[in-house]
């Protein structure tokens, strides 16, 4: 487990973008925190940092927005309005989860029973006037992206 101190925006992009260095498909990340704790702002640092130049955002009406990058798929959930985990499974959830593809998960407890588990859980909570980032391995190549993970 590794835990950051993230003084602002700026330093949760940073910390997105590192991460993004560190991945590789077939991941499944977690992403908890209350709103507004910075997990976007995460998920926009690492699809940035995997080579996307346009806008990154909540897909919280949508459930997902895919971005197709080179050598990799990457799917951004955010089930904040999800009101049954069942509804995932009629809109063929398991297809995204692919061995060429990098799951973000905003909200994974709304999937729970449905979703494959993570590799890695990033929780995102307030302190003072900033953030905090503990990630969590909970697979090998969970403790394996920690490992390369330089920030």
């Amino acid at each position: 487990m590794r835990e950051f101190e993230l003084k602002d925006e700026a330093a949760t992009v940073a910390l997105g973008q590192a991460l993004a260095k560190a991945l590789e498909p077939g991941t499944v990340l977690h992403l908890l925190g209350d709103l507004g704790a910075g997990k976007t702002t995460l998920s926009r640092g690492l699809v940035q940092g995997l080579g996307h130049s346009g806008a990154v955002k909540s897909p919280t009406y949508t459930l997902v927005e895919p971005y197709d990058l080179p050598g990799i798929k990457v799917y951004h959930f955010d089930l904040y309005r999800l009101s049954d985990p069942e509804e995932l499974e009629f809109m063929g959830v398991r297809d995204y989860f692919g061995k060429d593809c990098l799951c973000l998960i905003e909200w994974p407890q709304k999937g729970e029973g449905v979703l494959p588990p993570p590799d890695l859980v990033v929780a995102l909570a307030y302190d003072g006037a900033g953030r905090k980032a503990v990630l969590e391995p909970l697979s090998d190549q969970g403790a394996q992206i920690l490992e390369r993970l330089s920030w």
